[in-house]
This record gives structure tokens, C-alpha cells and sequence, in this order.
């Protein structure tokens, strides 16, 4: 049965836990969509995993739609929500419902997520067109330059209270749901309790009502250089590089293609 952001609620309210992952191509989001998952999210960090930049900051909205339309094929179980790219929202009302109806439209996506709490208008104004939104509080990427850095956020007492107070404004404004990134766990914990939405946590502890992770970082492509939160279900990296090099030496020995890999046809030249 297919995700919907009525999935997410009654999981909520039903006590159920949600599952989130990210992608960013048509077969990795096959084999995450068969695997249950009830959300995929095309997330900007598409710059960091895909396009090699620092951060999220230089991702475009022709790089959103170019991937959310690829795993938009493949969604056909799991809720897709996709990232609003940095300054596609934060300049006005009318960018930010312009362009969350461009990745409806043209990326296939299900459900728009935007960063911070200075952007409750802009989340308004998506939201009575039509379009879900998520919202997303504490290390929020797009603003690791005013962070300082990708830092844990809400770690005093006045923080906590305003990540809180944050939250439950995102979730008046319209928000169907909210990602929690590295907060302390016993405040993802009061935030999910006081919120009627689901939370769905990213380094932010078991309280949270779901869990999203870079698959990527799930499955070890970056080794063992991966965040504290980041459970490794697998370790592709050693997998993955000890077949390139297997295939490399067997075609520089002439071991690949041998026979059993070549097409024959019934005449003499």
C-alpha cells in the first residue's frame, strides 16, 4: 500500500516507528522502496554523496528535479519527500510556492521539506496550496555557515527551549511532520511528546517517532568515517573496491571477456 503523509499520522498515533532513507537514483531507490521503507527523501546532501561538493549549499533546483524525477519512478511504495534546495525558499512567499510546485509537478515529489523556523510563511503559504511539507530543526545544513559548522544544537537550556518552541510553531504553521537532526535525545524525546506530527530523528535518539538515514552511511561507502549516530548495515566500500580492482587486473591479464562471455554467430569471415 502506497505512503502517505495519513501513513505518517496514524503511525504516530498508532505508537509505530517510520522509516526514511535517502536517495538519489531510479535503482537504489528500487531496492529501498521493496525493501518497506515508508519514505524516501531526495535529499540536498544529493551535493555531498553525488556531486562531491563541501556541503548542500551550491545544489540547484535543476539538481533536484533531475533526481527526484529518477527516484519518483521507483517511489511506488514508500512517501517522496524532497528537499527544497538552498535560496529556492528563503527570498519570498512567492519563490518558495513557486518552486515546491516544480518539484510536485516536474520531480514527482509527494512532499516538500524545508530547513529552520525563520520560513513559517513561506511553509504557510505551501501548505494552503496543497503541498505537504516537512519541516526540518537543529543542524539544519543550509545553515552550517551561521552555525560554525556542523555542530549539535539544543545542547543548553535556553537552546532546547527555543528548538522546542521552534517545532511547535513549524507544526501551526502547517508542517505535516518535522526531521530533528544531532539534538540531544531527551529533547528530541519532549519535542516528539509535545507534537502532534511525527518527528522523524537524524542523529536525535530513539524517542523521535521514525528514523532517516544516508544510505550511504548505512551501507560504509566512506569507510569508517562516518557520524557517531550512523548505524553501518553493511560495508560496500571494501566490497565495491575489491571488484573494481578485480575487474581491472582480470582485463589487463586478459582474463575478461573469456569465452563464456562473448556471442558466437554461424559463419566464417
Amino acid at each position: 500500500m502506497k505512503n502517505t503523509i495519513v501513513t505518517l499520522q496514524k503511525a504516530k498515533n498508532g505508537g509505530h516507528k517510520i522509516s526514511m532513507i535517502t536517495a538519489y537514483d531510479y535503482s537504489t531507490a528500487t531496492l529501498i522502496d521493496e525493501a518497506g521503507t515508508n519514505c524516501i527523501l531526495v535529499g540536498d546532501s544529493l551535493g555531498n554523496t553525488i556531486l562531491g561538493l563541501e556541503n548542500t549549499l551550491a545544489v540547484t533546483m535543476d539538481d533536484m528535479l533531475h533526481h527526484s524525477k529518477a527516484v519518483a519512478r521507483a517511489a511506488k511504495n514508500a512517501l517522496l519527500v524532497v528537499d527544497m534546495p538552498f535560496m529556492s525558499y528563503q527570498t519570498s512567499v512567492y519563490d518558495a510556492v513557486f518552486n515546491a510546485g516544480r518539484l510536485v509537478k516536474t520531480g514527482g515529489a509527494e512532499v516538500v521539506k524545508l530547513e529552520g523556523s525563520a520560513v513559517l510563511p513561506q511553509i504557510e503559504a505551501i501548505v494552503s496550496a496543497g503541498i505537504p511539507v516537512m519541516g526540518h530543526l537543529g543542524l539544519t545544513p543550509q545553515s552550517v555557515n551561521a552555525f560554525g559548522g556542523f555542530k549539535v544544537q539544543g545542547k543548553d537550556l535556553d537552546a532546547a527551549q527555543k528548538l522546542l518552541a521552534d517545532a511547535k510553531a513549524v507544526e501551526a504553521a502547517g508542517a505535516c511532520a518535522v526531521v530533528l537532526e544531532c539534538v540531544p535525545a531527551k529533547l528530541a524525546k519532549r519535542i516528539t511528546e509535545a507534537l502532534k506530527i511525527p518527528t522523524i530523528g537524524i542523529g536525535a535518539g530513539k524517542f523521535c517517532d521514525g528514523q532517516v538515514l544516508v544510505w550511504q552511511d548505512m551501507l560504509g561507502m566512506y569507510g569508517d568515517n562516518v557520524p557517531r549516530f550512523v548505524k553501518q548495515y553493511a560495508n560496500l566500500n571494501e566490497v565495491m573496491a575489491t571488484a573494481f580492482k578485480a575487474y581491472c587486473k582480470d582485463v589487463s591479464e586478459g582474463a575478461f571477456p573469456a569465452e563464456e562471455h562473448e556471442y558466437d554467430a554461424d559463419y566464417e569471415i
